[in-house]
């Protein structure tokens, strides 16, 4: 097993859930160490990064069924306004997944708001492959 990779994996995993961590770092340090392809690492870490946006899309899309109780952290008004914002600026928001502080909110809203899990992936794919991509390329 390579500790290297998996450790990318994770920390691109966990990076794109609500746990304040960056997968930049371990990335970085892959990088430099010269002992990795460098598509092999774009792979791995995209891979963890979409991985960790399909929890948090599921996670939205399960949790209306509690919106009845009263810990729930939103009421319906709010509900509403946010759905009515997120279809007023599209689906294509999340392309903006790998930006800090909106993208996991992003993929979470994607699923509350039943984004179909294909567009989903493919949108979240696309916009924090090619953060990843761009951020290698500009270290190469």
């Amino acid at each position: 097993m390579d500790w290297g990779l998996s450790t990318l994996f994770a920390s691109a995993f966990l990076a794109a859930t609500i746990l304040p961590l960056s997968s930049e770092a371990v990335l970085l340090g892959l990088f430099y160490s010269g002992g990795y392809d460098l598509l092999l690492l774009w792979g791995v870490a995209t891979a963890g990064n979409v991985a960790g946006s399909m929890v948090n899309w599921y996670l939205g899309r399960f949790c209306l069924r509690f919106r009845d109780h009263k810990w729930f952290p939103v009421n319906e008004e709010q509900l509403q306004s946010a759905q009515k914002s997120y279809l007023k600026w599209g689906r294509y928001t999340l392309l903006l997944a790998w930006v800090p502080v909106i993208g996991d909110p992003l993929t979470f809203v994607a699923g509350l708001f039943r984004t179909p899990f294909f567009l989903f992936t493919f949108l979240v794919f696309l916009g924090k492959g090619g953060r990843y991509l761009v951020l290698l390329w500009l270290l190469a």
